[in-house]
């Protein structure tokens, strides 16, 4: 591994310096023992968390000391030591120096500096060995100045007969206290939006914890709502597999009872036909004379030979299909209190009807007020306030509370624009300002070369995996949310707008060239 890679593996994360102490959390991460220390002390109580990962700790972690990494920073401290450190040039063996003179170019020890000039020319400054870069470029001067007009540090010959001479400058030191003011207020907005930059973290962890525990709900639920169902059509299937059952046994006894009754005449006719045999074997005609009149009782016929099965009897389809449907149709009833039962809203559709007041002339609408066609061949309506300049048409029904759903059948439309409206919305100017989405009146899906969410100056493209035919609406006013859904195998969630609405709002629709829409 390169020098500078094992250096950035020793740095701490939070001072960006070789660890001191270093300690490691659960996590595993590791830290200077101090830092963490500050770090915990700033976090809230039971809201404990790793500055690397963010892993949460309900109390104040253990700090547990790094053995084996405070080994590896020594050793790689002493191996450095020498390219680190600024030793003195007058000691013999060498000891760090303590100060570096600018003018004389040397490093001093504490014993060294006291003999050192004092004069103003002979600047301190802390150790360094890069006596270079404290000198101007073009004069080779020490840099005493600061030129305020051009940014630039700067000799005394700059400021006097160079490229800064007669600029306003400002001793160095001058200049440096300056920008640290100006960095501490840096600081304090860069300090400000990192606690808000870490609150916006912490909302959306909470948020995550949130949905999460939601999802674990809704998941339990549902596996428990499927439960119950699987539990009534299993109660059905049984009673009417029951109910077949028992059919089947009745008939098997009847076939039964008839083959032992049929068994037992068979065997009676057999033992005539023997007899007859017998008879036609004997040559004494008194004998045989004597027989026939013995036999003459002979067993009449028992009928033909269906009536048997006919007396057994058949299967009853009719009433098996009616226990089947009266068993489904119970389940169907309770199949609501199911849901409610697993705290699951039933999502009935809202009664929508086309209001033909409010329709543009070039927009047919069909008797039961369901669907919308373009036309060419308008007929003459009267000019209503309600009516749309623009090929546009609203429901009849307002909504101003509650929860609300419907759909829309588009496999008729290339084209459309479906969202709800607000009653005060423009209708007598064809423009955004009327257009549903385009203005802050109303809120659309725009389905044209691509599908977005509309609403005023605002865009959103969107992304459907196959083409629209089926749209579903579901509109929460008091929550103040607008969904559309692709009523597809699987329902995919299309976009939610989020808004507080302040009017009755209406379903509405742009209706374009060679085009039909139907509420379903």
């Amino acid at each position: 591994m390169a020098t500078s890679d094992l250096r950035e593996e020793l740095d701490c994360s939070i001072c960006l310096d070789l660890y001191k102490d270093p300690i490691s959390l659960k996590c595993g991460h590791n830290f200077c023992r101090a830092c963490i220390v500050t770090v915990l002390d700033t976090q809230k109580s039971a809201h404990y968390s790793c500055p690397e990962c963010r892993e949460k700790y309900t109390e104040r972690p253990p700090l547990e000391k790094n053995r084996k990494l405070c080994s590896i920073v020594e050793h790689f401290r002493a191996a450095h030591r020498e390219e680190t450190e600024v030793l003195c040039m007058y000691c013999d063996p060498p000891v760090p120096a303590t100060k570096s003179c600018l003018h004389c170019e040397a490093s001093y020890c504490n014993k060294h500096l006291s003999n050192h000039s004092k004069s103003a020319d002979h600047i301190l400054t802390e150790p360094t060995t890069s006596f270079e870069d404290r000198k101007c470029s073009t004069h080779k001067e020490i840099l005493k100045y600061y030129c305020t007009e051009d940014g630039a540090c700067i000799c005394m010959s700059c400021w006097v007969a160079g490229d800064h001479k007669g600029h306003q400058v400002e001793l160095l030191n001058q200049a440096s206290e300056k920008k640290k003011e100006k960095l501490k207020d840096v600081t304090e907005k860069l300090n400000s939006e990192r606690v808000k930059t870490e609150k916006r973290i912490e909302n959306l962890e909470n948020h995550w914890t949130r949905e999460k525990g939601k999802a674990a709900d809704v998941i339990g639920r549902v596996t428990q709502l499927f439960s119950d169902i699987r539990k009534q059509l299993d109660d059905v299937e049984k009673k009417v597999l029951t109910g077949t059952s028992r059919q089947e046994e009745q008939i098997l006894l009847k076939v039964y009872d008839l083959i032992q009754q049929l068994e037992t005449h068979k065997d009676e006719l057999s033992r005539r036909v023997t007899e007859v045999e017998d008879l036609h074997k004997i040559t004494d005609p008194l004998t045989v004379l004597k027989k026939e009149m013995i036999s003459d009782d002979i067993i009449p016929g028992s009928g033909d030979i269906n009536s048997d099965v006919r007396d057994a009897g058949r299967l009853d389809e009719g009433m098996i299909s009616h226990m089947l449907h009266r068993g489904l149709l119970h389940f169907t009833d309770s199949l609501i209190d199911l849901k409610n039962k697993r705290q699951f809203s039933v999502m009935e559709k809202s009664d929508i009807s086309l209001d033909i007041k409010t329709a543009h002339e070039y927009i047919i609408i069909s008797q039961d007020l369901k669907s919308a066609t373009y036309t060419d061949n308008p007929g003459r309506r009267p000019n209503v306030p309600e009516r749309f300049k623009s090929n546009q048409v609203l429901n009849t029904r307002s909504f101003s509370s509650g929860r609300h759903y419907w759909e829309v059948d588009v496999s008729g439309a290339k084209e459309w624009l479906i969202g709800v409206a607000s009653q005060s919305i423009e209708r007598k100017i064809e423009g955004d300002e009327s257009y549903i989405g385009y203005n802050d009146k109303s809120w659309s899906l725009d389905q044209r070369e691509t599908l977005s969410a509309q609403h005023g100056n605002s865009s959103i493209d969107l992304h459907s995996i196959s083409s629209l035919k089926t749209l579903g609406i579901y509109l929460d006013y008091d929550a103040g949310r607008l969904s559309f859904y692709q009523l597809c195998d699987p329902i995919r969630h299309l976009h939610t707008f989020t808004a507080t609405f302040t009017e009755p709002l209406h379903a509405a629709f742009y209706v374009f060239n060679d085009t039909t829409i139907r509420i379903i």
